[in-house]
């Protein structure tokens, strides 16, 4: 199954300040990614072409890297899921940047067709609004939360009574 996710968010601060905030990923300050509620990301090594890791049970491996503005990732798990998925920084002007997500796979399994439709592409989806709404909250004094659906709710309740991870074979 050919997958396509997106997810865009404007910011009224310049590309530059938005930068600061993505140069934090996989580090102890995760000022970009949202910690406080997802399994953080890591990598064997600091973020450059060829670097291993991931979050949760998602393995990637990082495939490009430009100047602490755009990342991109090639899927190694869960199984079945080839492709990428990318983070973004775009000038729209001097004083507003966009941030950016995308996910380009295909599931080659029915399991892993299950997993994106049912289970991942929500919780997936969540995650990524959560660190939309961190990195906005970093230069608002009015805080976002965008709020999780109901199917995303309970999967996470499911996912509290045993460790925060995705079994793959």
């Amino acid at each position: 199954m050919k997958v396509t996710n997106n997810h865009k968010r404007k910011l009224l601060q310049p590309k530059a300040q938005v930068v600061k905030l993505f140069k934090t990923l996989a580090t102890k300050e995760y000022k970009i990614w949202p910690i406080e509620n997802w399994p953080a990301i890591r990598f064997n090594e600091k973020l450059k072409i060829g670097a291993k890791g991931g979050h949760g049970s998602v393995r990637y491996t990082i495939i490009d890297f430009k100047d602490n503005e755009e990342i991109k990732f090639q899927f190694s798990k869960p199984h079945g899921f080839i492709g990428t998925h990318e983070f973004c920084i775009n000038a729209i002007d001097n004083n507003t940047a966009e941030i950016t997500h995308e996910i380009n796979m295909n599931t080659s399994t029915v399991k892993a067709t299950f997993l994106w439709l049912v289970v991942i592409r929500w919780l997936h989806d969540a995650l990524i609004e959560d660190a939309f709404d961190k990195v906005e909250n970093s230069y608002s004094e009015e805080k976002k939360k965008t709020k999780y659906s109901l199917w995303v709710q309970l999967l996470r309740s499911a996912y509290k009574r045993k460790p925060f991870q995705i079994k793959h074979t």
